[in-house]
């Protein structure tokens, strides 16, 4: 029980690196201005100087850094994507997060001692996928994705041959990640190869009165009353009639906005042999980087020095929940009873 869980945080600019640094952080994850990542936003990420310097400082204050090259190659842009990952390799990241098979084959053989991390969009949940990814590629990490219970989670570490990583804060995904379309449906535009789901482009608000409306490329996603707190517009998160529904008022008709938040059950994923805990948010502010990395920082050496007297003190729990969404968490699949 003395083995460290790895505290893995977000880095959606300079700013938020250094915060997530300072606060604690093991390794943070960010990406390069363009497609490569799944966080494409106006504003954030990085360029090959910011990349620079990034990694000189995390690295000058004991933290790894992942690059997430996360998307899949689009036609005709092969290069991009290979760029990509050769200036990580010769900027010093510490890893490369990757969903796409073609360039998984690309930095194996072009940068054989670079570790590779299989991205959660690659969507592989159990052993044998992993296995396979582990053997053509080298792949030395999983990122699983945020739809099995613990005792699933569980069962893939018995049988992966690599490290395990699962998002212990954050928003959640209605999907198994990496097969979402409903972006795409609305916006025409894949999160898998553009690098973003419900781009900024697309999304428009009105205002009348007291009365706030969100849409996506026109397409009404809620409306917001007087003081009601309005959600970036995902179609996965919005508030619609369903037709043929008892209750003709809108409502969540795919899902809630929540965050998970795996404070609770920090001791069982250490002793079931996680080998890391990852923060989402890139898109998200360095306060919400400092904030989050922080607690959890404090939670996990807390699990670590006493897993069997650990206990969750109640002002981590509301300091969380004013950055989640909807200001509540859960466990999500995680803690599935039939499982």
């Amino acid at each position: 029980m003395n083995r460290r869980l790895e505290l893995v945080c977000p880095a959606g600019s300079m700013p938020a690196l250094r915060t997530a640094v300072d606060h604690g952080a093991d390794a943070v994850y960010l990406g390069f201005r363009n497609a490569t990542n799944a966080r494409n936003f106006a504003g954030l990420n990085f360029d090959n100087n910011d990349m620079r310097r990034g990694i000189e400082y995390a690295h000058q204050h004991g933290a790894r850094v992942f690059l997430a090259l996360n998307t899949y190659a689009r036609v005709g842009q092969w290069a991009d994507w290979t760029r990509a990952a050769d200036t990580a390799a010769d900027l010093g990241a510490d890893a490369i997060i990757l969903a796409d098979p073609g360039l998984m084959r690309y930095c194996r053989e072009r940068h054989p001692t670079l570790r590779l991390h299989l991205s959660v969009q690659a969507s592989a949940t159990n052993p044998e996928a992993i296995g396979f990814y582990a053997r053509q590629f080298g792949v030395q990490r999983v990122v699983l994705p945020r739809v099995l219970s613990l005792s699933q989670v569980r069962y893939v570490i018995s049988g992966a041959p690599v490290e395990v990583e699962v998002f212990g804060f954050g928003s959640l995904c209605v999907m198994v990640e990496g097969r979402c379309a409903l972006s795409s449906y609305v916006t025409g535009e894949s999160p898998n190869t553009c690098g973003v789901c419900s781009p900024a482009k697309a999304v428009r608000w009105e205002e009348a009165g007291s009365v706030r409306r969100s849409r996506l490329n026109g397409v009404l996603i809620d409306v917001y009353g007087p003081g009601e707190s309005a959600g970036y517009p995902t179609l996965c998160k919005g508030r619609f009639v369903v037709q043929g529904g008892a209750d003709q008022s809108p409502a969540y008709a795919l899902e809630e906005p929540t965050s998970l938040n795996v404070l609770g059950i920090l001791p069982e994923l250490l002793k079931s042999g996680v080998a890391a805990i990852k923060v989402e948010g890139r898109q998200r502010s360095p306060a919400y980087v400092g904030q989050v990395t922080r607690v959890l920082r404090t939670a996990l050496d807390a699990c670590m020095h006493d897993p069997d007297g650990y206990v969750v003190q109640p002002e981590w729990i509301v300091e969380l929940d004013r950055l989640a969404e909807g200001r509540q968490h859960t466990l999500g699949a995680i803690e599935r009873a039939w499982q």
